[in-house]
């Protein structure tokens, strides 16, 4: 298995946009996943980046690093979503990989602290992550935002 940054001239680009929508878009959407994700793999600065887990060329785990995960606190970043394990790879300890992939990536691009949102209870934090304030989503609703140093040093 292995963790790699998603690059438009990949040959996994098509199947791997198709992932990202197909846990997170709807049918009115597959454009903007596929826009979002092929400008950040066109991009020279740091973020967005997109992420997948490889077994044997298919692909079984995503994430993502963004600027902002459509939410109030701009002021924030950056953020890890996209987070996916596929059904039968559940339980193999891979999300807790990738969680830890995300953490040393953006401490690599030399932030100290990564964000996230989720409506999970208990789930992020059995990873050390901690809630540090709310935000407000697109619906108007308030959504957990929780943090986790990039670093043990940091």
């Amino acid at each position: 298995m292995e963790i790699v940054e998603l690059h438009k001239d990949s040959c996994l680009f098509d199947q791997a946009v198709k992932v990202f929508w197909g846990q997170w878009g709807s049918k009115e959407n597959y454009r903007f996943y596929h826009d979002c994700i092929f400008h950040s793999s066109r991009t020279e600065e740091d973020l967005p980046r997109f992420y997948i887990a490889l077994h044997e060329e298919n692909i079984i785990g995503t994430y993502a690093l963004l600027r902002n995960d459509l939410n109030s606190r701009q002021d924030l970043y950056p953020w890890l979503a996209c987070l996916y394990v596929e059904a039968g790879e559940r339980g193999k300890g891979l999300s807790s990989m990738l969680l830890e992939h995300a953490l040393q990536e953006a401490d690599k691009k030399g932030y100290d602290k990564l964000y996230l949102t989720t409506d999970l209870e208990g789930y992020y934090e059995k990873y050390g992550w901690s809630q540090s304030t709310e935000a407000v989503g697109l619906n108007g609703e308030s959504m957990k935002v929780y943090h986790k140093r990039t670093s043990e040093m940091s």
